[in-house]
């Protein structure tokens, strides 16, 4: 099992809006922010369902290739509230809500590139 992952960011102003617009319908929130002086001055925000962030970003140089992270979602009705605040918050299409039965029968995804082109991604694994 997997406890957190994170990205790099090259904007952390920019991430961090998009990240806690696009993740609130999952019910995440920014959790926690290092101070900078335990960073080498550089922006680190953790995210997550409370009580713990399991989600990090880390300003810097964007990953190269760029990550792919997938949120489960508890419904489809989450994956497409996730698809649209995540547009809204400046998310780039790369997919929208629907069935994608050739990872699996029940698979629900919606995918968006956030600012640094990382491919994030809400998906629900229940029947309808």
């Amino acid at each position: 099992m997997i406890d957190h992952m994170g990205v790099q960011v090259s904007d952390p102003k920019k991430s961090r809006e998009f990240y806690e617009k696009a993740l609130a319908p999952l019910g995440y929130k920014l959790m926690m922010e290092i101070p900078k002086q335990f960073t080498n001055g550089k922006e680190v925000l953790g995210y997550g369902v409370p009580p713990k962030p399991d989600f990090w970003t880390t300003e810097g140089l964007p990953n190269e290739p760029r990550i792919h992270v997938a949120f489960r979602a508890d419904s489809r009705k989450q994956v497409e509230d996730f698809y649209k605040a995540a547009l809204a918050a400046g998310g780039r299409d790369n997919g929208a809500p629907g069935p994608r039965p050739h990872y699996h029968q029940n698979y629900f995804g919606a995918f968006v590139f956030d600012p640094d082109g990382h491919n994030v991604e809400a998906v629900c694994h229940d029947p309808e």
